[in-house]
């Protein structure tokens, strides 16, 4: 299995309501690096059924870039999901932040 189908099943097991970071994701994936993780959500096949706008920066910021639709349609997704923001493009890490179990 290629770097970024683990990618995508690690994303996939994030729940409504909460996110993730791009380091969070990589520290349970031997080998690889939160750019990697990036990479992988921004060619994301299957946006429907892999969360992507549930990861965001260390920081919590959105992706400027997201590849599905820009900044502001990851933020949509995510406040329709209930995830609170601290500003216009930061995700309250403190209340929504999840981390993987192995």
């Amino acid at each position: 299995m290629d770097y970024k189908q683990r990618v995508y099943r690690v994303v996939k097991k994030i729940p409504k309501g909460k996110v993730s970071t791009y380091g969070s994701i990589s520290k349970y994936i031997k080998g690889v690096t939160p750019r990697m993780v990036g990479r992988a959500l921004h060619t994301n096949p299957d946006p429907a059924s892999i969360p992507c706008h549930r990861v965001v920066d260390r920081d919590g910021k959105v992706a400027e870039h997201f590849a599905f639709g820009g900044w502001r349609e990851q933020r949509r997704r995510l406040i329709n999901e209930g995830v609170g923001f601290i500003d216009p493009t930061h995700v309250d890490l403190g209340k929504h932040s999840w981390q993987s179990k192995k």
